[in-house]
Order: structure tokens, then sequence, then C-alpha cells
């Protein structure tokens, strides 16, 4: 045999007594899984307890639907006031009085000319009076929950 193929086989050969105890390499692997295994069982206690806290954080955001009577006053967002913004010009405009509120989030509206259309109850706010446009001489009280009488 040349000694090209001699020192090959010797090599492979040398190789395979370094591996040749199967159970210490076997338990190696068994080891390396169970570790894989708790690695992603965290990583799938971490993902539950994040969705649990961002769905906490989410839902006490959540405002109630705001039921309206007939005869409220409401304000309306206007969205189309970019053509000359200011900074301190209000979107907000009304006050504007309701005369429906209907079921599927639409809500109808009329002015003081008393022409009525009907928007998404989105795009309005409860109008509250301004505390400043009240007489000087007029008596101001304030309810247990901070409402004006």
């Amino acid at each position: 045999m040349p000694s090209s193929c001699r020192a090959r086989t010797q090599g492979i050969l040398g190789h395979k007594k370094c591996n040749m105890d199967l159970t210490k390499a076997g338990e190696n692997q068994f080891l390396q899984i169970n570790e894989l295994d708790e690695m992603r069982l965290d990583a799938y206690e971490s993902s539950i307890s994040y969705k649990e806290r961002t769905k906490m954080w989410h839902d006490k955001r959540i405002k109630l639907p705001i039921n309206y009577e007939k005869g409220d006053k409401v304000l309306l967002f206007n969205s189309r006031l970019r053509l000359f913004p200011k900074k301190l010009k209000s979107r907000w405009y009304g006050p504007f009085t309701v005369s429906k509120d209907m079921k599927n989030g639409a809500i109808e509206l009329y002015d003081e000319e008393g022409s009525e259309f009907i928007v998404n109850k989105q795009w309005v706010k409860q109008y509250q009076k301004n505390l400043l446009d009240t007489n000087k001489g007029d008596d101001v009280t304030l309810d247990d929950e901070g409402e004006v009488t």
C-alpha cells in the first residue's frame, strides 16, 4: 500500500476511535435536545405573558360607545382643514343638535338653520358649554362628578 493511502486510512480510523463512545455522545445529544425544549417552553410562556399584558393595555384604552339623546349638543370634527393650517385654529365646529342616534354608528345632526345631515359618531364629541361664557352674576355649582349645573 502506498504511504498516502495508509495515512488516509489511519486518519479515518483514528477519527472513529475518538467517536467510539456512542453512549456519551447520545447523552450529550439528549441534554442538548432537552435544553432546546426548555428554551422553546420559556419563549412560549414569555409570548403568552406578553400577549396578556398587551391585551390589558389595549382594553384599558378602549372607550365605551357614547349614546346621544335627542337634543344633545355636539361638536363636529373637520378633517379637511389642511389647506391653511394654523396651530391655534380649532378643528371642531358647532355646536350641532342631535336629532337621531342610529344603531349603525351614524348620528343625525341639524344646525341652527335647520339643515339636517348624517355623520359618523367617531367625528363628534359632546359639547361642553364654556364656563367663561356664563354671566358673572350666574351661580356655577359642580356636582360630585365634576359636571357643571
